[in-house]
C-alpha cells in the first residue's frame, strides 16, 4: 500500500498484478510530500518494534485497513486505486514465482497440476506468509460490508495504458512504469498449463474474483 497525502492518493497493491512496477514509479513522489518525514520515521519505529506498533500499513494491506485507521475526511477524498489480474493467470504466476524463489516448499510437487491441488487442499495449514495470491484479490478492494471502496479498478492486462489512467486522475505526469519482477522462466499461454477439471477448481475457490471483477478462463 502505497500513501501520499501531497498528490492524494492511496494505492493498493494486489500480488502478483505488476504492483512492484507502480510502487517503484510512485515511489519518488513520497520524497516530495511535507509528510514524508513523519511517515519515514513511523516506519522506522515500527520495524524496530517488530510492528508490533500498528503504524504502517504492510505492503499487501487490504483496503479496508486504511479505512479503519485513517480519518474518514481523509479517506474519503483519497483517491484509491488497485491493479488486478486474471485469476488463472495469477495462479500461474504463484506456481513459477514459488519455484523460483522457494524451491524448498515444493517437496514433492512436480507440476502445476499438483501445485494447485497442495495449494487449495483445505486440510493444509494456512500460509498466506508463503503465497499471499491464494487470497482474494477483491477482498483487497471492498470494505466490511463488500462495499467496493477503490475508485479505479486496472489490469494487469493493460497495465501501462490503466497505469497512465490512474496517473491522470491524479494529476501528474505518468512516470515512466519500470518492468520489475519479470519472469524469464514463463513463456507458454496460462491455458495451457490447465486441465478442465483444474480450471473449474480454480474458477470455484476464486469465484467472487471472477464475478466482481469480469474475468473469464478463456477472455474474448
Amino acid at each position: 500500500m502505497l500513501l501520499s497525502l501531497k498528490h492524494n492518493f492511496l494505492f493498493v497493491h494486489t500480488a502478483k498484478t505488476g504492483g512492484t512496477s507502480v510502487r517503484d514509479a510512485l515511489a519518488p513522489l513520497r520524497y516530495r510530500d511535507p509528510w514524508y518525514p513523519v511517515q519515514f520515521l513511523c516506519s522506522r519505529l515500527s520495524s524496530l518494534s517488530g510492528h508490533r506498533l500498528g503504524i504502517k500499513f504492510p505492503r499487501h494491506s487490504k483496503i479496508v485497513a486504511a479505512q479503519e485507521m485513517l480519518p474518514r475526511e481523509l479517506f474519503d477524498r483519497l483517491f484509491k486505486f488497485v491493479f488486478v489480474r486474471n485469476p488463472w493467470d495469477l495462479q500461474v504466476s504463484s506456481f513459477h514465482h514459488i519455484c523460483r524463489e522457494r524451491p524448498h516448499l515444493m517437496g514433492q510437487v512436480d507440476s502445476f497440476d499438483a501445485f494447485m491441488r497442495w495449494k487449495l487442499d483445505p486440510e493444509r495449514p494456512y500460509q498466506y506468509h508463503v503465497d499471499t495470491s491464494i487470497e482474494l484479490q477483491s477482498d483487497y478492494l471492498i470494505g466490511l460490508h463488500g462495499e467496493v471502496l477503490v475508485d479505479f479498478i486496472g489490469r494487469y492486462e493493460r497495465l501501462r495504458e490503466d497505469f497512465e489512467e490512474a496517473c491522470r486522475r491524479i494529476g501528474i505526469p505518468p512516470p515512466a512504469l519500470p518492468h520489475k519482477r519479470k519472469a524469464t522462466d514463463r513463456s507458454r499461454d496460462y491455458r495451457s498449463y490447465y486441465t478442465d477439471a483444474l480450471a473449474e477448481m480454480v474458477a470455484r475457490r476464486f469465484e467472487p474474483d471472477i464475478r466482481l471483477l469480469g474475468y473469464s478462463f478463456d477472455p474474448a
